[in-house]
Protein backbone atom coordinates (compact mmCIF):
# COMPACT_ATOMS: atom_id res chain seq x y z
CA UNK A 1 0.00 0.00 0.00
CA UNK A 2 1.13 3.24 -0.69
CA UNK A 3 1.49 6.46 1.42
CA UNK A 4 -0.85 8.88 -0.32
CA UNK A 5 -1.09 12.78 1.01
CA UNK A 6 -4.40 13.74 2.17
CA UNK A 7 -4.57 15.89 -1.05
CA UNK A 8 -3.43 14.32 -3.75
CA UNK A 9 -4.84 13.71 -7.07
CA UNK A 10 -6.67 17.10 -6.00
CA UNK A 11 -6.42 20.80 -8.50
CA UNK A 12 -6.35 23.37 -6.65
CA UNK A 13 -6.78 27.25 -8.95
CA UNK A 14 -5.13 29.87 -7.15
CA UNK A 15 -6.26 33.64 -8.29
CA UNK A 16 -4.95 35.40 -5.62
CA UNK A 17 -2.02 37.93 -6.74
CA UNK A 18 -0.30 38.96 -2.74
CA UNK A 19 0.76 35.89 -0.73
CA UNK A 20 -0.28 33.45 -3.61
CA UNK A 21 2.52 31.63 -3.37
CA UNK A 22 2.23 31.55 0.35
CA UNK A 23 -1.88 30.18 -0.40
CA UNK A 24 0.00 27.31 -2.91
CA UNK A 25 2.98 26.10 -0.68
CA UNK A 26 0.27 25.04 2.46
CA UNK A 27 -2.00 23.47 -0.76
CA UNK A 28 1.44 21.48 -2.08
CA UNK A 29 2.44 19.80 1.34
CA UNK A 30 -0.68 18.44 1.54
CA UNK A 31 -0.10 16.86 -2.15
CA UNK A 32 -2.63 19.39 -4.20
CA UNK A 33 -1.40 20.32 -7.46
CA UNK A 34 -2.05 24.46 -8.21
CA UNK A 35 -3.06 26.14 -11.32
CA UNK A 36 -2.31 29.72 -11.05
CA UNK A 37 -4.50 32.29 -12.24
CA UNK A 38 -3.81 35.84 -11.02
CA UNK A 39 -7.17 38.07 -11.23
CA UNK A 40 -5.67 41.42 -9.81
CA UNK A 41 -2.56 43.34 -9.52
CA UNK A 42 -1.64 45.52 -7.03
CA UNK A 43 -0.72 49.19 -8.27
CA UNK A 44 2.57 49.58 -6.55
CA UNK A 45 2.03 52.15 -3.06
CA UNK A 46 4.95 54.85 -4.27
CA UNK A 47 3.45 55.02 -7.63
CA UNK A 48 -0.10 55.05 -6.09
CA UNK A 49 -1.27 58.94 -6.35
CA UNK A 50 -4.36 58.09 -4.69
CA UNK A 51 -2.86 56.98 -1.87
CA UNK A 52 -0.62 60.12 -2.06
CA UNK A 53 -3.23 62.48 -2.76
CA UNK A 54 -5.39 61.01 0.15
CA UNK A 55 -2.40 60.99 2.72
CA UNK A 56 -1.63 64.85 1.50
CA UNK A 57 -5.67 65.43 2.40
CA UNK A 58 -4.60 64.15 5.87
CA UNK A 59 -2.22 66.41 6.47
CA UNK A 60 -4.45 69.62 5.46
CA UNK A 61 -6.86 68.40 7.53
CA UNK A 62 -7.45 68.09 11.87
CA UNK A 63 -8.19 64.26 11.93
CA UNK A 64 -9.41 63.20 14.76
CA UNK A 65 -9.29 59.32 15.07
CA UNK A 66 -7.71 56.97 12.54
CA UNK A 67 -8.73 53.65 12.09
CA UNK A 68 -5.80 51.10 11.06
CA UNK A 69 -7.76 47.91 9.39
CA UNK A 70 -4.64 45.82 8.76
CA UNK A 71 -0.95 45.41 9.68
CA UNK A 72 0.97 45.15 6.55
CA UNK A 73 -1.49 47.91 4.72
CA UNK A 74 -0.56 50.34 7.77
CA UNK A 75 3.31 49.40 7.42
CA UNK A 76 2.85 49.93 3.70
CA UNK A 77 1.34 53.41 4.04
CA UNK A 78 4.01 54.43 6.70
CA UNK A 79 6.94 53.27 4.30
CA UNK A 80 5.41 55.01 0.96
CA UNK A 81 5.02 58.17 2.95
CA UNK A 82 8.55 57.96 3.79
CA UNK A 83 9.42 57.60 -0.04
CA UNK A 84 7.76 60.78 -0.25
CA UNK A 85 9.28 62.70 2.38
CA UNK A 86 5.96 63.09 4.57
CA UNK A 87 7.08 59.94 7.11
CA UNK A 88 7.44 62.15 9.61
CA UNK A 89 4.64 64.56 8.99
CA UNK A 90 2.40 61.74 8.83
CA UNK A 91 3.39 60.15 12.21
CA UNK A 92 3.51 63.57 14.25
CA UNK A 93 -0.41 63.74 12.31
CA UNK A 94 -1.09 60.19 13.67
CA UNK A 95 0.33 60.69 17.39
CA UNK A 96 -2.03 63.83 17.56
CA UNK A 97 -4.96 61.14 16.87
CA UNK A 98 -7.25 58.64 18.45
CA UNK A 99 -6.17 55.64 17.07
CA UNK A 100 -8.26 52.88 16.67
CA UNK A 101 -6.49 49.11 15.66
CA UNK A 102 -8.80 46.11 14.11
CA UNK A 103 -6.54 43.49 15.20
CA UNK A 104 -3.53 42.51 16.94
CA UNK A 105 -1.52 42.57 13.64
CA UNK A 106 -2.36 46.40 13.13
CA UNK A 107 -1.62 47.30 17.00
CA UNK A 108 1.35 45.35 16.29
CA UNK A 109 2.14 47.39 13.37
CA UNK A 110 0.95 51.13 15.07
CA UNK A 111 3.39 50.34 18.20
CA UNK A 112 6.06 49.47 15.64
CA UNK A 113 6.00 52.87 14.33
CA UNK A 114 5.87 54.36 17.72
CA UNK A 115 2.40 54.84 17.98
CA UNK A 116 -0.17 53.53 20.36
CA UNK A 117 -4.01 52.54 20.01
CA UNK A 118 -6.64 53.31 21.85
CA UNK A 119 -9.03 50.93 20.96
CA UNK A 120 -9.21 47.44 19.65
CA UNK A 121 -11.63 44.94 19.71
CA UNK A 122 -10.88 41.33 20.88
CA UNK A 123 -13.29 39.71 17.92
CA UNK A 124 -10.47 41.82 15.09
CA UNK A 125 -14.03 42.88 13.89
CA UNK A 126 -14.23 46.34 11.40
CA UNK A 127 -18.01 45.53 12.72
CA UNK A 128 -17.05 46.17 16.42
CA UNK A 129 -14.67 48.93 15.49
CA UNK A 130 -17.51 51.22 14.17
CA UNK A 131 -20.26 50.31 16.89
CA UNK A 132 -17.07 51.69 19.30
CA UNK A 133 -16.74 55.13 17.16
CA UNK A 134 -20.90 55.23 16.74
CA UNK A 135 -21.19 55.35 20.48
CA UNK A 136 -18.34 57.49 21.36
CA UNK A 137 -20.44 59.72 18.81
CA UNK A 138 -18.95 60.80 15.35
CA UNK A 139 -20.93 63.75 14.23
CA UNK A 140 -18.67 66.66 13.34
CA UNK A 141 -15.79 64.32 13.53
CA UNK A 142 -13.26 63.58 11.27
CA UNK A 143 -12.04 60.58 10.67
CA UNK A 144 -9.50 58.35 8.25
CA UNK A 145 -9.81 54.61 7.78
CA UNK A 146 -7.18 53.37 6.00
CA UNK A 147 -8.47 50.85 3.33
CA UNK A 148 -6.85 47.23 2.36
CA UNK A 149 -6.87 46.51 -1.24
CA UNK A 150 -11.21 46.78 -1.26
CA UNK A 151 -13.44 49.27 -0.32
CA UNK A 152 -15.47 49.63 3.34
CA UNK A 153 -19.11 50.77 2.05
CA UNK A 154 -20.80 50.46 4.76
CA UNK A 155 -18.36 51.04 7.24
CA UNK A 156 -17.58 54.11 5.34
CA UNK A 157 -21.45 55.22 4.52
CA UNK A 158 -22.53 54.45 8.36
CA UNK A 159 -19.90 57.28 9.37
CA UNK A 160 -20.52 59.86 6.99
CA UNK A 161 -24.72 59.12 7.95
CA UNK A 162 -23.64 59.74 11.76
CA UNK A 163 -22.33 62.93 10.29
CA UNK A 164 -18.62 62.46 10.32
CA UNK A 165 -16.25 63.75 7.98
CA UNK A 166 -14.22 60.50 6.08
CA UNK A 167 -11.02 60.21 4.22
CA UNK A 168 -10.75 57.02 2.51
CA UNK A 169 -6.87 55.96 2.66
CA UNK A 170 -6.76 53.00 -0.39
CA UNK A 171 -3.50 51.14 0.90
CA UNK A 172 -2.59 48.48 -1.54
CA UNK A 173 -5.43 49.45 -4.68
CA UNK A 174 -6.31 46.46 -6.97
CA UNK A 175 -6.38 46.21 -10.85
CA UNK A 176 -7.03 43.80 -13.27
CA UNK A 177 -4.23 41.68 -14.24
CA UNK A 178 -1.29 42.66 -16.53
CA UNK A 179 -1.58 39.37 -18.46
CA UNK A 180 -5.31 37.83 -18.19
CA UNK A 181 -4.53 34.86 -19.95
CA UNK A 182 -3.37 32.53 -17.03
CA UNK A 183 -6.99 33.35 -15.70
CA UNK A 184 -8.48 32.75 -18.78
CA UNK A 185 -7.40 29.16 -19.33
CA UNK A 186 -8.10 28.83 -15.32
CA UNK A 187 -11.61 29.37 -16.10
CA UNK A 188 -11.13 26.79 -18.58
CA UNK A 189 -9.85 24.43 -16.20
CA UNK A 190 -12.69 24.92 -14.08
CA UNK A 191 -15.48 24.24 -16.71
CA UNK A 192 -13.90 21.27 -17.92
CA UNK A 193 -13.70 19.59 -14.75
CA UNK A 194 -9.53 19.67 -14.20
CA UNK A 195 -10.14 21.79 -11.12
CA UNK A 196 -11.73 20.63 -8.14
CA UNK A 197 -11.45 23.49 -5.54
CA UNK A 198 -11.15 27.65 -5.90
CA UNK A 199 -10.27 29.71 -2.82
CA UNK A 200 -10.60 33.01 -3.03
CA UNK A 201 -8.91 35.96 -0.51
CA UNK A 202 -10.71 39.26 -1.49
CA UNK A 203 -13.79 40.80 -3.13
CA UNK A 204 -11.83 42.32 -5.82
CA UNK A 205 -10.09 38.84 -7.13
CA UNK A 206 -13.80 37.11 -7.05
CA UNK A 207 -15.36 40.37 -8.99
CA UNK A 208 -12.52 39.97 -11.46
CA UNK A 209 -12.84 36.64 -12.21
CA UNK A 210 -16.83 37.03 -12.43
CA UNK A 211 -16.44 39.70 -14.91
CA UNK A 212 -14.19 37.85 -16.99
CA UNK A 213 -16.17 35.48 -17.17
CA UNK A 214 -19.03 37.67 -17.95
CA UNK A 215 -17.32 39.46 -20.87
CA UNK A 216 -16.19 35.81 -22.89
CA UNK A 217 -19.98 34.74 -22.41
CA UNK A 218 -18.87 31.89 -19.70
CA UNK A 219 -20.31 33.24 -16.77
CA UNK A 220 -23.94 30.68 -16.56
CA UNK A 221 -21.12 27.44 -16.93
CA UNK A 222 -19.21 28.43 -14.25
CA UNK A 223 -21.72 29.27 -11.82
CA UNK A 224 -23.05 25.92 -12.33
CA UNK A 225 -19.87 24.84 -12.22
CA UNK A 226 -18.94 26.34 -9.10
CA UNK A 227 -22.46 25.52 -7.24
CA UNK A 228 -22.10 21.96 -8.07
CA UNK A 229 -18.77 20.41 -8.06
CA UNK A 230 -16.08 23.00 -7.00
CA UNK A 231 -15.41 23.67 -3.64
CA UNK A 232 -15.34 27.85 -3.50
CA UNK A 233 -13.82 28.76 -0.34
CA UNK A 234 -13.17 32.31 0.65
CA UNK A 235 -11.19 33.81 3.38
CA UNK A 236 -14.31 35.93 4.86
CA UNK A 237 -18.08 37.31 4.31
CA UNK A 238 -16.71 40.18 2.17
CA UNK A 239 -14.75 37.94 -0.35
CA UNK A 240 -17.58 35.87 -0.77
CA UNK A 241 -20.40 38.68 -0.86
CA UNK A 242 -19.83 38.81 -4.95
CA UNK A 243 -20.37 35.00 -4.85
CA UNK A 244 -23.39 34.82 -2.35
CA UNK A 245 -24.74 37.55 -5.05
CA UNK A 246 -25.07 35.34 -7.61
CA UNK A 247 -26.30 31.89 -5.42
CA UNK A 248 -22.97 30.37 -5.37
CA UNK A 249 -22.59 28.68 -1.66
CA UNK A 250 -18.77 28.81 -0.51
CA UNK A 251 -16.95 27.52 2.76
CA UNK A 252 -15.52 29.90 4.88
CA UNK A 253 -12.72 29.68 7.89
CA UNK A 254 -13.66 30.75 11.31
CA UNK A 255 -10.86 33.20 11.58
CA UNK A 256 -9.67 35.37 8.10
CA UNK A 257 -5.76 33.97 8.20
CA UNK A 258 -4.09 32.32 4.49
CA UNK A 259 -3.26 29.07 6.80
CA UNK A 260 -6.97 28.71 7.95
CA UNK A 261 -7.96 29.14 4.77
CA UNK A 262 -6.13 26.25 3.22
CA UNK A 263 -7.13 23.89 6.16
CA UNK A 264 -10.65 24.89 4.91
CA UNK A 265 -9.90 23.65 1.72
CA UNK A 266 -8.04 20.67 2.60
CA UNK A 267 -11.04 19.78 4.35
CA UNK A 268 -13.80 20.20 2.25
CA UNK A 269 -11.92 18.16 -0.65
CA UNK A 270 -11.64 15.45 1.81
CA UNK A 271 -15.06 15.45 3.20
CA UNK A 272 -16.20 15.19 -0.69
CA UNK A 273 -13.93 12.45 -1.62
CA UNK A 274 -16.89 9.63 -2.68
CA UNK A 275 -15.70 5.90 -0.85
CA UNK A 276 -17.15 2.82 -2.05
CA UNK A 277 -16.72 -0.81 -2.67
CA UNK A 278 -17.09 -2.69 -6.21
CA UNK A 279 -16.44 -5.79 -7.18
CA UNK A 280 -14.47 -6.74 -4.18
CA UNK A 281 -12.17 -3.43 -4.45
CA UNK A 282 -12.31 -0.20 -2.35
CA UNK A 283 -11.95 2.99 -4.29
CA UNK A 284 -11.43 6.59 -3.44
CA UNK A 285 -12.30 9.34 -5.87
CA UNK A 286 -9.67 12.23 -5.27
CA UNK A 287 -10.13 14.42 -7.88
CA UNK A 288 -8.16 14.05 -10.47
CA UNK A 289 -7.66 10.47 -9.75
CA UNK A 290 -8.50 7.54 -8.12
CA UNK A 291 -7.05 5.29 -4.83
CA UNK A 292 -7.82 1.32 -5.45
CA UNK A 293 -6.97 -0.36 -2.43
CA UNK A 294 -4.68 1.90 -1.40
CA UNK A 295 -3.09 1.98 -4.50
CA UNK A 296 -2.49 5.15 -7.04
CA UNK A 297 -4.32 5.27 -9.88
CA UNK A 298 -3.68 8.08 -12.73
CA UNK A 299 -6.78 8.67 -14.38
CA UNK A 300 -7.33 10.70 -17.73
CA UNK A 301 -9.72 13.71 -17.34
CA UNK A 302 -12.93 12.22 -19.36
CA UNK A 303 -12.49 8.54 -17.77
CA UNK A 304 -12.38 10.57 -14.45
CA UNK A 305 -15.61 12.51 -15.27
CA UNK A 306 -17.48 9.28 -15.94
CA UNK A 307 -15.89 7.78 -12.93
CA UNK A 308 -17.54 10.67 -10.78
CA UNK A 309 -21.03 10.19 -12.65
CA UNK A 310 -20.97 7.21 -12.11
CA UNK A 311 -19.99 7.35 -8.19
CA UNK A 312 -22.90 9.91 -7.47
CA UNK A 313 -25.41 7.25 -7.57
CA UNK A 314 -23.17 4.14 -7.13
CA UNK A 315 -24.78 0.97 -8.21
CA UNK A 316 -27.23 2.66 -10.73
CA UNK A 317 -27.24 2.35 -14.16
CA UNK A 318 -26.24 5.38 -15.75
CA UNK A 319 -27.57 5.39 -19.78
CA UNK A 320 -25.02 6.47 -22.95
CA UNK A 321 -26.55 9.45 -23.26
CA UNK A 322 -26.83 10.73 -19.66
CA UNK A 323 -23.18 10.27 -19.38
CA UNK A 324 -22.27 12.43 -22.64
CA UNK A 325 -23.33 15.09 -20.57
CA UNK A 326 -20.41 14.29 -18.30
CA UNK A 327 -18.00 14.52 -20.82
CA UNK A 328 -15.57 17.41 -20.71
CA UNK A 329 -16.85 19.38 -23.81
CA UNK A 330 -19.71 17.15 -24.32
CA UNK A 331 -19.13 14.02 -27.31
CA UNK A 332 -21.48 11.18 -28.70
CA UNK A 333 -21.94 7.61 -27.31
CA UNK A 334 -18.95 6.84 -28.86
CA UNK A 335 -16.85 9.02 -26.77
CA UNK A 336 -18.32 7.17 -24.00
CA UNK A 337 -17.99 3.89 -24.97
CA UNK A 338 -14.23 4.81 -25.43
CA UNK A 339 -13.93 6.72 -22.45
CA UNK A 340 -15.36 3.69 -20.34
CA UNK A 341 -12.89 1.78 -21.97
CA UNK A 342 -9.53 3.72 -20.45
CA UNK A 343 -11.37 4.10 -17.03
CA UNK A 344 -11.38 -0.10 -17.13
CA UNK A 345 -7.68 0.31 -18.21
CA UNK A 346 -6.73 2.52 -15.29
CA UNK A 347 -8.60 1.19 -12.54
CA UNK A 348 -6.94 -1.92 -13.43
CA UNK A 349 -10.10 -3.94 -14.86
CA UNK A 350 -11.27 -6.12 -12.38
CA UNK A 351 -14.92 -5.56 -13.30
CA UNK A 352 -15.39 -2.44 -10.90
CA UNK A 353 -17.35 -0.63 -14.01
CA UNK A 354 -20.18 -3.02 -15.04
CA UNK A 355 -21.99 -3.35 -19.02
CA UNK A 356 -25.91 -3.40 -18.65
CA UNK A 357 -26.67 -4.73 -22.19
CA UNK A 358 -28.67 -1.94 -23.98
CA UNK A 359 -29.09 0.18 -21.09
CA UNK A 360 -25.60 1.43 -20.01
CA UNK A 361 -22.89 1.55 -17.08
CA UNK A 362 -22.73 0.73 -13.53
CA UNK A 363 -20.40 0.57 -10.29
CA UNK A 364 -20.04 -3.23 -9.63
CA UNK A 365 -20.54 -1.82 -5.91
CA UNK A 366 -20.81 -4.62 -3.07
Amino acid sequence: MTDVLPLAGFVVGITAARRAEELGALLVRKGAAIRYGPAIRIVPLADDTELHTATLRLLESSVDAVVATTGIGFRGWVEAAEGWGLGEALLECLSRSSLLARGPKATGALRAAGLSEDYSPASESNAEVLEHLLESGVDGRSIAVQLHGEPLPYFVDTLREAGAEVIEIPVYRWVGPADPGPLDRLLDAVLDGTVDALPFTSAPAVASALAMARRTGRLPALVDALSTRVVVACVGPITAGPLAALGVPTVQPQRSRIGALARTVSEALMSRSPRLCAAGHAIELRGQAAIVDGEWCDVAPAPMALLRALARSPGRVVSRRELTSSLPGGGEEHAVETAIGRLRTSLGGGGVVQTVVKRGYRLAVD
